[in-house]
């Protein structure tokens, strides 16, 4: 591979929602740039950065994808992203590797939900742009599309390009920067004189954009104030300024599917979009002051890196996608891993197209790699020369929401699946795998039900495991309400020596989060000392089984006050059983009761959707308990028992079109209402008959 100096790499992340057309695109600049000699689609399962099965047979991107390709000299590595939610940990991870954002948007539908939601979790600093796709697309409107953007962002938006027709009738674009028509036919470019009824327009156009370009610094502004007019080289200088410093959003326009507009985007994409050394230098903490700390971006310095992404091939094993920011990287080289402070070789270099890798030497700052079967290094780790060692921030990836219990389907395969879960969650930091001891489930956690579907896939396909996902069960407790005491008696006679053990109990109820109490008020020796142990075990063994449903007890205190012993008989198996015989009569005088687990829910929902969401809420037995404004955004603050809220992350995406966010955490234990427990205590003893 031809070396490359990083003052000509681009790095762009191509993000937007779901469906508006980013990997043809991705696609389209690839092939326009002579990369590829193939048009591969989407439909037909045929392009370069979906290759995943999962992605093949649905149609949509679910991982993140590099793609690098030359054109003129330079190395562009387009980094290709899923549009849907359920997938938004992959777009985080392409924030912390780009030096420019490029968003998709439909034509006809303008900016949507999950735009917006890239647009405000990526960095500030980093440059945006837009591509107005599907203008051939019946429905589509460019200027609709442009408006859509200004409105929702707020932002100075420069065309630089114009679409020639409309919906079917779409015949290319006019380059403003040129001021010429770029005719399509068959998927290839002509230069044409701009048609008549479209200078007008162009020439307006083109006014607003060098007049954004004049306004990026005091010399040219004066000298277009002047009436001098600016050169093509100086409106470019001006727009490139403006963009990366982040005061206009340039937009290009056209129909990825016929290539319309892609060979003037790939021009401005080396004139336009920032270099890597363009950011100058990066901060991060030193692992052993603590310390923030800068380095400098450029060859000749010391080795800085980010794992941004790591992700599992079935031929080369582990693969940790790297971002260099500073330095150069070497195969046959040592590395600290300063985020666990372990070293780390690296034995191979690959440049990733897709799942097509091409082995590299050396790789320069700002250009994109990946390493494979690193021991112990995994998303988020920094990679740095061990002279000069840095950690920089991770990846902030969203917490995972939507949790469901796993199993696999054939018996015995516990251990392996577990093991296979922890690999995949090492994988998608959006996915977490936990055994939930009390109702002895493990739990994954992810972002949605696609999200966990995809997960049984990767099982099956990557290590032959099968597994289901089953509802989880809700963590239920019992306990009592009142005080009562009972007898403990276990007597068998058997021939030879017997069984003897008898104890009375005072059960009483504890404040919530009490726990349990054994109080010990034997007087006399009426239960010999080395009997009490086994008396208290036999109490804890009963409640962890619990006595109404069959869920763990707590918050009561238990008094062994009286009680009679065998000096033959009596044995430690035997108090044992009389103290929970004993626990089980005071436990149902003393009127059992079933608990559940309430949480403290903040939902994140936009105005609009607040009668929608808090209506929910009430019909899931929500106490709302206030609400504060978030910029757009209300915060709605709510207890909700856990039981009704097994799929609120599905519900609350479909009632705010996928505006809504929600975290929630674990605050208290309550009675369940007495209709509601009857039904829970039925279907449990149901179960346990079975």
């Amino acid at each position: 591979m031809k070396k490359v100096e990083p003052e000509k790499i681009r790095n762009i992340a191509v993000v937007g929602h779901g469906g508006c057309g980013k990997t043809t695109l991705v696609e389209g600049l690839l092939f326009a740039s002579g990369q590829i000699t193939r048009f591969g689609k989407v439909e037909d399962g045929t392009t370069i950065s979906d290759y995943d099965p999962e992605e093949i047979k649905r149609k949509i991107s679910i991982n993140t994808a590099l793609a690098f390709f030359f054109y003129k000299d330079f190395k562009i590595n387009l980094i290709d992203t899923p549009g849907y939610a359920d997938f938004i940990g992959e777009v985080v991870s392409a924030l912390s590797a780009t030096d420019s954002l490029l968003f998709v948007i439909d034509a006809a539908s303008g900016v949507q939900v999950q735009t917006e939601k890239i647009w405000h979790m990526a960095q500030e600093e980093l440059p945006r742009a837009f591509f107005i796709n599907r203008l051939d697309k019946e429905g589509s409107d460019f200027s609709s599309a442009v408006e859509s953007i200004k409105s929702s962002f707020q932002k100075v938006v420069v065309p630089l390009q114009i679409p020639v027709g409309k919906e079917a009738n779409l015949k290319g674009i006019i380059d403003l920067l040129e001021m010429k028509a770029i005719i399509y036919e068959n998927q290839k470019p002509k230069e044409a004189d701009i048609p008549q009824e479209l200078k007008g327009e162009a020439e307006s156009s083109r006014e607003k954009l060098i007049e954004a370009a004049a306004e990026s610094s005091d010399e040219l502004l004066e000298k277009y104030l002047e009436g001098g007019g600016l050169t093509k080289s100086e409106i470019l200088e001006g727009l490139k300024k403006s963009f990366s410093d982040g005061k206009i959003i340039p937009i290009f326009s056209g129909s990825a599917t016929q290539l319309i507009g892609v060979h003037s985007l790939l021009d401005f994409i080396i004139n336009l979009f920032p270099s890597p050394l363009e950011r100058k230098e990066i901060k991060g903490i030193n692992p052993k002051t603590k310390e923030e700390i800068t380095k400098k971006i450029a060859p000749s310095e010391p080795l800085v890196s980010l794992v941004f992404k790591t992700m599992t091939d079935p031929y080369v094993g582990k693969l940790n996608y790297v971002r260099v920011f500073s330095g150069t990287l070497k195969t046959d080289s040592h590395l600290l891993n300063a985020t666990k402070d372990r070293r780390e070789r690296v034995g191979h270099l690959y440049m990733m197209r897709g799942k097509n890798q091409e082995d590299v030497g050396e790789v320069v700052s700002g250009d994109i790699t990946t390493i494979p079967k690193l021991t112990e290094t995994a998303t988020g780790d920094t990679l740095c020369d061990e002279s000069s060692p840095i950690v920089l921030t991770p990846p902030n990836f969203p917490e995972p929401v939507f949790s469901v219990a796993i199993e696999p389907k054939t018996k015995g395969d516990e251990e392996k699946l577990s093991t296979c879960l922890t690999k995949l969650a090492e994988e998608d930091l959006t996915l977490k795998v936990y055994r939930n001891h009390e109702t002895k489930q493990t739990i994954v956690t992810g972002l949605g039900d696609l999200h966990l579907e995809i997960l049984l896939s990767h099982l099956q396909r990557k290590f032959n495991v099968e597994a289901i996902l089953l509802e989880p069960r809700i963590p239920y407790k019992e306990t009592i309400k009142s005080t009562a005491s009972a007898q403990g008696k276990y007597k068998r006679q058997t021939g030879g020596r017997g069984q003897y053990g008898d104890v009375w109990l005072k059960v009483e109820p504890l404040p919530r989060g009490a726990g349990f109490e054994f109080v010990d008020k034997i007087v006399g020796g009426v239960v010999p000392k080395n009997y009490i142990p086994a008396v208290e075990k036999g109490i804890k063994e009963a409640m962890e089984g619990g006595v109404l449903a069959g869920y763990p007890m707590i918050d009561i205190r238990v008094t062994l006050y009286d009680g009679s012993f065998h000096p033959v008989d009596s044995s430690d198996m035997a108090f044992k059983i009389a103290g929970s015989l004993g626990f089980k009569k005071a436990t149902q005088e003393a009127g059992l009761t079933l608990l559940e687990p309430i949480m403290n829910l903040e939902v994140m929902v936009p105005e609009k959707y607040m009668g929608d969401v808090i209506g929910n809420l009430s019909g899931k037995r929500g106490k709302i308990q206030g609400m504060e404004t978030r910029g757009k955004y209300q915060l709605v603050k709510a207890l909700v028992p856990l039981a009704e809220l097994s799929k609120y992350a599905t519900e609350l995406r479909s009632l705010t079109h996928g505006e809504g966010a929600f975290s929630m955490e674990f605050s208290h234990y309550e009675e369940v209402p007495f209709e509601i427990a009857q039904k829970i205590v039925e279907k449990a003893q149901k179960e346990k008959a079975e």
